[in-house]
């Protein structure tokens, strides 16, 4: 059996519009759902199956042409272009979102419901012409992004964390959760990862600042990236990454695999929803104990957010020096409470006392990350944990990045500013070899 049942076209293979930026009229939805239908009617699936994607889009494409020529209805050779491309989409691609997910600028899709879809391109927020035809229509894209790793979304289970094929995190709720609709929320990594120095051009932190950071990292101290949602925690951890040797073999664990550290050995951990039947499911405090049979060198988790940031703090405190991890905090001292609140989330009956001597003894370094209001991401602050003083961990800043107000087009202006402190880790890094200059920890620079 053929894997279209229609004999093909040659003269209809044009190629579709690569963007198709303007929304279909209710009509041409119709007819855009009509051909859908119908050209599932004529696929033979298996025989799809065992042909080259490109062949296969040609032979999709060819049936398509047919299939318009059969409705009788006036097309221009755009509109037909046009809706070609959108049953093509939706065959094999995610639909409607498959004209943004081409799109290497943005950063965020946001779908509050079927009709209304946000992007964020340069920090900004911009509603874009994109709909779906219903919920349903919705919710099948949905189904298809979280059933392709092995996730599912219904009633029983109205949540759920997942990754598209290119890295992408995905999040989505649905009724009865989400009130007006279903909701998803993609959050896209370029292409090109960012190297360190890509964050020194972008002025996300200065060269000096990067230099004592790969200092820090190559001197194996732990380090936490914390900031609010969307401040580039994980970006700067993918960057800080390249200055682990390639010796060394690197344990990751994750909620949804994201990072994409660029070390030879690497071992990647994700967690595990619960089952149907509510059993399965699979924590990561749980892999965390299970990594420290691996045989790591380093141990990196994706973010700290409960009971495993006991475990971790444990983990720094035996030998796996250099482990990295982020949490979601404002200020470096608020990562210093929410540790102390995961920590007694895992029911270990310590004191406040003993909780704050396991983190000081454990963390070395907090690099605070933040968005500001004109969309870009900066490092605020790089600060060293001190040890504890009574029952207080003390923190001293060694960079600190002062904002001295708006520019008339609305850019940040500020300068990252050098706090004349010789961190006490210094000596740790002159017994690894490294030894930085003191113009290091002198340096200003304007941010204009």
């Amino acid at each position: 059996m053929p894997a279209i049942d229609l004999e093909r076209s040659n003269a209809s293979n044009s190629n579709p519009l690569s963007l198709r930026q303007r929304p279909l009229s209710q009509h041409h939805q119709e007819l855009k759902f009509t051909l859908h239908r119908k050209l599932l009617d004529k696929i033979n699936l298996e025989a799809l199956a065992t042909i080259e994607t490109h062949t296969m889009r040609e032979e999709v494409r060819g049936a398509l042409s047919q299939l318009i020529d059969g409705e009788q209805t006036l097309l221009s050779a755009v509109e037909r272009n046009q809706i070609v491309g959108e049953v093509l989409d939706e065959v094999f691609g995610l639909g409607p979102l498959e004209t943004l997910l081409q799109d290497p600028t943005i950063s965020d899709i946001l779908v509050n419901g079927y009709n209304q879809v946000y992007i964020e391109k340069r920090g900004k927020l911009e509603l874009t012409a994109v709909s779906f035809k219903d919920d349903s229509h919705l919710l099948r894209i949905i189904d298809k992004i979280v059933s392709q790793v092995g996730r599912r979304i219904d009633e029983s289970s109205p949540m759920v964390d997942a990754r598209l094929l290119d890295g992408s995190r995905v999040n989505a709720i649905i009724p009865p959760l989400a009130v007006d609709g279903p909701l998803l929320s993609i959050r896209r990594f370029g292409t090109d990862k960012l190297m360190p120095a890509d964050l020194v051009d972008k002025q996300t932190m200065t060269d000096s600042m990067l230099q004592l950071i790969e200092a820090c990292v190559k001197a194996r101290l732990n380090i936490v990236v914390s900031g609010g949602t969307g401040s580039g925690k994980t970006t700067l951890l993918n960057a800080l990454s390249a200055f682990i040797s390639p010796r060394e073999r690197v344990v990751t664990i994750e909620d949804a695999a994201e990072l994409q550290l660029k070390q030879p050995h690497i071992a990647r951990l994700e967690t595990r929803p619960p089952n149907i039947e509510g059993n399965g499911a699979v924590r990561q405090r749980e892999l965390l104990i299970n990594a420290l049979r691996m045989r790591p060198d380093r141990i990196v988790v994706g973010e700290c957010r409960g009971e495993e940031a006991l475990d971790m703090l444990q983990a720094m405190n035996t030998g796996h020096d250099g482990s990295m991890t982020t949490v979601h905090a404002n200020t470096p001292r608020d990562v210093l409470t929410r540790l102390e609140v995961m920590v007694t989330m895992a029911n270990s009956n310590l004191g406040l006392t003993s909780i704050r001597q396991q983190v000081s003894a454990a963390l070395d370094v907090i690099v605070q990350t933040a968005r500001l209001s004109d969309g870009t991401r900066k490092v605020m602050s790089i600060t060293e944990v001190g040890g504890m003083e009574g029952d207080t961990v003390t923190l001293q800043d060694l960079f600190i990045f002062e904002k001295r107000g708006l520019a008339e087009d609305g850019r940040v202006l500020g300068r990252f500013a050098a706090t004349g402190i010789r961190p006490r880790f210094y000596e740790r890094m002159v017994g690894c070899g490294i030894h930085l200059p003191a113009e290091v920890f002198e340096s200003i620079v304007e941010v204009r």
